[in-house]
């Protein structure tokens, strides 16, 4: 693939950023660079090697959830500068 000064254009238009001609010279040849190391890819053979899903051998390492109270409704409102005896007050941030 090679890397035209009209793809740079457009890849700025897409990423709506603006280049000068001196960075848009060295954008295309960071482009070319990088596009050259992922060519390289092609040449390596993997025939039988079947594509990972993982990069380990475990799945989804997780621990099991247990349902506990960690703070009671009274010792979080304990703290809050304004509460009720259910909820914290908050100020009004929509006015009808």
């Amino acid at each position: 693939m090679d890397v035209t000064p009209q793809l740079i254009d457009q890849l700025a238009h897409l990423s709506r950023l603006y280049f000068t001609d001196e960075e848009k010279a060295s954008v295309q040849q960071d482009l070319q660079k990088m596009v050259a190391f992922v060519e390289q890819l092609n040449e390596v053979d993997t025939t039988g090697v079947e594509p990972l899903l993982h990069m380990g051998g475990r799945v989804n390492v997780l621990r099991e959830d247990e349902v506990m109270q960690t703070i009671t409704r009274e010792e979080a409102l304990s703290n809050a500068p304004g509460a009720d005896d259910q909820y914290f007050r908050v100020p009004t941030v929509i006015k009808k």
